[in-house]
């Protein structure tokens, strides 16, 4: 009898064991998910690669890198990541933190004294934790117009100064605001301090050692065009190339290129807290400064999830931070025109899953399918229909937007015989942060221009009563706009504020931060 109950308890310890196996996909199964994603979320291409236990389990690349050249995606094709990039630089800044060259409490303005925030209390108490995690006080992406669109003449050190002209939306550490231009500060402390360019820094400090040979930094780094994804936008519907976003100055917010194939590399060292290789003493940071970066340091609102359990939800230091049915996890999505991606990391689990993508509206619904499908395999939860229920998402969002923006412009055709003196329009306006934007007549038509960003010139309509509609010459950023005019006494416009038409409008198009004055 007591042989039969061991055996009996063997089997059953033999079975808990076993399940678990039994309930992850299969690479065959990925690989379903990932055609079937494709196809219904309108994606171009996609890439992917789950690593577990300290090994890479699937990786490959799925459709094509471009609806032009037709060339397929593979685990080495090279996708911008966006604001995956924010990870890497909190970790270049854990290195120098390792090295005993900062410490997190160190104030910025001790490295770099032309730094100004909006009042001098912020500005002297603001520390480089400050910089990372998205609780300075100012707006959601208050002054990305600085380099979205691409081809503004902005640069690092015009932004030293420009913080103080925004004006808080929150007291300083107290409310979550994604922003991107204070990782780019970061960036300019990673480079006076260790003296090295950013982009050089992440390239031997990062790459080299964990041998991530095909990634880089910025597009002056480009050495194979031809192993590089296009950008597409589906944000319509139909799925169209466009170009792709020049990264400009802000490398240490979303600048990295990197593939599947480099990218488990990096997720292999984060779930192994900072080691790496064959020598487990070999260290890119330290254990300490890997929970530091998996600490929460800015609490956000906690959304009610049934099916994970979640009990917190919060940013740590380049990574979002929450739980799913009781385990930490770290992830962070990013985000570019034309370029979607996310990292998920189960660190209890080890296990780990980068998606990167190649179309934006839907890019983003197939990360976060797969991904979950993925994970829910791994904690033995009954499938889901990701990827239905965010094609249902993203269709039903592409019809909200389209209705809102076809009433906007019918609203203008509506009033196309409306006469009005643009003289009293016409004339050169300037923002604090912005500079200078002209309101100009061409050809018969009343127009728009910013000065330091060419990409923001368009063709202005009259909409209703003070407001014009502006459809911006280059199409691709889906960011057409209101402007808002106010008057003087002799029916002169004055000022004018402005904001974008669709609903769905990237919240880096800042618009709502501009307080244009006639200056003429």
């Amino acid at each position: 009898m007591k042989k039969r109950v061991s055996e009996f308890a063997l089997l059953i310890v033999l079975l808990l064991i076993a399940l678990p196996l039994f309930s992850q996909l299969s690479s065959q199964k990925i690989d379903s998910l990932m055609e079937e994603a494709l196809v219904k979320l309108n994606v171009a291409g996609a890439s992917i690669a789950v690593v577990k236990d300290g090994q890479v389990i699937h990786q490959k690349g799925y459709g094509i890198a471009s609806i032009t050249t037709k060339e397929k995606v593979t685990e080495y094709t090279n996708f911008q990541i966006a604001s995956n990039t924010k990870a890497f630089t909190a970790a270049a800044l854990a290195i120098l933190v390792d090295e005993g060259k900062i410490t997190w409490e160190d104030k910025v303005k001790d490295h770099i004294p032309e730094f100004k925030m909006y009042n001098e209390y912020v500005t002297d108490n603001f520390n480089i934790v400050d910089l990372l995690t998205h609780r300075s006080g100012l707006g959601l992406g208050a002054g990305d117009l600085t380099f979205i669109p691409d081809g503004a003449d902005f640069t690092v050190k015009d932004l030293f100064g420009i913080f103080q002209h925004f004006k808080p939306v929150s007291s300083f550490r107290t409310e979550y605001n994604y922003d991107n231009l204070l990782y780019i500060i970061a960036g300019e402390i990673i480079a006076r301090v260790s003296k090295m360019s950013y982009e050089e820094f992440i390239q031997k400090r990062i790459f080299s050692p964990l041998q991530m040979n095909s990634s880089f930094v910025g597009d002056s780094n480009i050495q194979d065009v031809k192993n590089l994804a296009a950008p597409h936008s589906a944000a319509t519907g139909e799925l169209k190339k466009i170009d792709r976003f020049n990264i400009g100055m802000i490398g240490p917010a979303g600048g990295i290129y990197s593939n599947v194939s480099d990218m488990s590399k990096w997720m292999l060292t984060q779930l192994n807290k900072g080691r790496y290789g064959a020598d487990p003493k070999t260290l890119l940071f330290s254990s300490s400064s890997s929970g530091k970066m998996w600490t929460i340091q800015t609490v956000l609102p906690n959304y009610i999830s049934e099916r994970y359990h979640t009990q917190f939800n919060g940013y740590g230091l380049g990574w979002l931070i929450n739980d799913m049915r009781g385990h930490l996890t770290a992830m962070h999505t990013g985000g570019l025109p034309g370029m979607l991606s996310q990292v998920m990391l189960v660190p209890d689990m080890k296990l780990g899953i980068v998606v990167l993508t190649n179309t934006e509206s839907g890019g983003g619904g197939l990360a976060f399918a797969v991904t979950r499908a993925i994970i829910d395999s791994y904690f033995g939860l009954d499938d889901a229909e990701w990827i239905d229920n965010r094609a249902r998402n993203l269709s039903r969002n592409i019809s909200a937007t389209d209705a809102v923006t076809k009433k906007a412009w019918a609203q203008v055709d509506s009033v196309s015989n409306i006469k009005y003196n643009r003289q009293n329009l016409i004339g050169m306006y300037n923002d604090k942060w912005f500079g200078r934007i002209e309101i100009y007549e061409k050809n018969g038509d009343l127009r728009i221009r910013s000065l330091r960003s060419p990409k923001l010139s368009g063709r202005m309509f009259f909409y209703d009563k003070n407001t014009f509609a502006v459809k911006w010459d280059y199409h691709d950023m889906n960011c057409d706009a209101f402007v808002m005019f106010s008057y003087g006494k002799k029916g002169k416009a004055q000022s004018f504020k402005m904001k974008g038409i669709s609903p769905s409008i990237d919240f880096s198009f800042d618009f709502q931060d501009l307080d244009l004055k006639r200056i003429d």
